[in-house]
């Protein structure tokens, strides 16, 4: 055991071994169970993975069973009937009989729908407040996000908030989480192979660069380890950059010339096709990647579908949302 990770361990609590029903975790490591007193921050700190959290107070309420699946939504109808409409109607496909929400954690995108299509998606908490009302006792939390981000960071408040007002309650991880440590799945690498089955071939001269959002918080971090994996798997000339993170188009395009690009394909790495991949990505302003890139001199397609069109990542996030739904099944 790495030395960091005996500290960790030793820190922490093994829920099974002191019997508590705080919160327990589909998590990589046991936890210690020296430490007989465990604190509210040292429980917090081993949850890691699938999360799973059952009310004592309400073990003898009878079981009717839902799943939320929060995404951040869009404004584009055409893409959102391709992606997450799709991806829901697979999850629900999988489950017969049991009720799915789809919830929006954009609240502006929320209303922007309302206003242009009448549609009124609910928030997370909004879902989960009438699935309450409705009698509903266990909840599986499903999340559409691609990394354990910002967006993913609303998700675990929404858990973390309702998890007390039912009797079981879940969360799946994002569509990247494990990196392969310590025996755990390898979610990046799984993700580039589906995310590859839509790569145009290429030539020597040829490039592919993958947009994806970007973050302020500490998990943009990700985004160098997709690369990193990228790279171990051998496609070349495939490159990743973000919207408003690091790296960004300007990070990558020292390495198109270094490496005699003269044709680029972009695409995005994004559930949805919106305003990201139409605008910023493929628009025709001068300050789009696309007429950046034309600008310097290279040849520019544009492939403007989300990931969520894609059979191979549906079935990926189909298997997170899976995972939410066994540890609400657990025993």
């Amino acid at each position: 055991m790495k030395h960091w990770q005996k500290m960790l361990a030793a820190g922490l609590v093994c829920t099974a071994a002191l019997g508590w029903n705080q919160t327990a975790t589909e998590a990589a490591y046991q936890l210690n169970p020296e430490v007989k007193h465990a604190t509210m921050a040292l429980k917090q700190a081993s949850e890691i993975g699938v999360l799973k959290y059952e009310n004592p107070a309400l073990k003898d309420m009878a079981d009717k069973d839902a799943i939320v699946v929060m995404t951040f939504g869009t404004t584009y109808k055409d893409t959102r009937a391709k992606t997450i409409d799709a991806t829901v109607k697979a999850i629900e496909a999988a489950h017969p009989g049991v009720k799915v929400v789809t919830a929006y954690t954009s609240h502006i995108i929320i209303d922007r729908v309302a206003k242009n299509e009448g549609i009124k998606f609910p928030t997370p908490e909004e879902a989960l407040d009438a699935l309450k009302a409705e009698g509903y006792s266990r909840v599986a939390l499903v999340s559409l996000d691609v990394i354990p981000g910002m967006e993913y960071n609303y998700d675990l408040g929404v858990y973390h908030n309702y998890k007390d007002q039912f009797k079981k309650m879940t969360l799946g991880t994002s569509l990247m989480y494990w990196q392969g440590q310590e025996g755990q799945a390898d979610d990046v690498t799984q993700t580039i192979k589906a995310l590859a089955t839509q790569f145009p071939k290429q030539g020597k001269h040829d490039a592919i660069l993958i947009m994806a959002h970007g973050t302020p918080q500490v998990s943009n971090a990700y985004y160098s380890v997709i690369q990193a994996k990228i790279d171990e798997l051998g496609y070349k000339n495939v490159f990743v950059y973000t919207v408003e993170g690091w790296p960004s188009l300007e990070t990558v395009m020292p390495k198109l010339k270094q490496n005699g690009i003269k044709h680029v394909t972009l695409m995005p790495m994004m559930m949805v096709a919106g305003d990201h991949a139409n605008n910023d990505m493929a628009g025709a302003e001068p300050d789009s990647h696309k007429s950046i890139l034309e600008a310097a001199g290279y040849k520019v397609d544009a492939y403007i579908h989300g990931i969520g069109e894609n059979a191979a990542i549906q079935s990926l996030y189909l298997e997170r949302a899976n995972d939410a739904w066994n540890a609400l099944e657990a025993k």
